[in-house]
């Protein structure tokens, strides 16, 4: 990353929504900050309900110009006319969904804490690379991403890359001069108003 950029915000939803309600939280929220991109990231695996959610939040996004991606679900991102996918299994899908949806999809890889696996998902196709956990959390395996994969990668790579997970102001202050991306979404989505709980974390944001 240019050492004058800021990084700048990879919106991810929650695990569960409401779509009587969450679609207007989405669109406060993109209203009120400068949104790269949204990630689709429901825990559901009922098509129905994915889809259903998928139409809403592609028109929220979309009339913000505001790309939208969805996790692992490959064909529902192209039926649904959504932008691309987020793939979780590191780089070993990112060739193969790269031929399916062609060269202008948004493809990202998750890749844990693995600078190997980030670099076999960028020379594979990936758009992004993003690592995580950053923070403390019960989730997984307690492995972190650590400050020294950010600064790494940020000075030999050039795949963007994301951070994300558990991510605090002192974090995000730590990790901004060395990545591209902040993936926000539990942080805000908790929150009694995520707005203003989004303005928090981006005032941290550092070049």
């Amino acid at each position: 990353m240019s050492e004058t950029e800021l990084p700048q915000i990879y919106l991810i939803t929650p695990p569960e929504i409401e779509l009587s309600r969450f679609p207007d939280q989405l669109a406060a929220v993109l209203d009120a900050a400068d949104i790269a991109c949204v990630r689709m990231a429901l825990a559901t695996r009922d098509e129905d309900r994915l889809s259903r959610a998928a139409d809403a939040l592609r028109e929220v996004a979309h009339a913000r110009d505001v790309a939208i991606v969805i996790d692992e679900h490959v064909q529902l991102s192209e039926r649904l006319g959504l932008d691309g996918v987020h793939l979780t299994d590191a780089g070993r899908s990112v060739g193969k969904t790269r031929k399916e949806l062609g060269a202008d999809a948004i493809i990202g890889a998750f890749c844990g804490a693995s600078s190997h696996e980030g670099m076999t998902a960028g020379e594979h196709g990936a758009d992004y690379v993003s690592f995580g956990p950053v923070g403390a959390t019960a989730l997984g395996d307690g492995t972190l991403a650590e400050k020294d994969l950010f600064e790494w990668w940020s000075q030999m790579i050039e795949v963007p890359v994301v951070a994300e997970g558990a991510l605090d102001v002192e974090i995000i202050a730590k990790l901004s001069p060395f990545t591209d991306f902040f993936g926000i979404g539990e942080e805000i989505w908790r929150a009694e108003d995520p707005v203003a709980k989004l303005k928090e974390l981006h005032a941290a944001f550092t070049a």
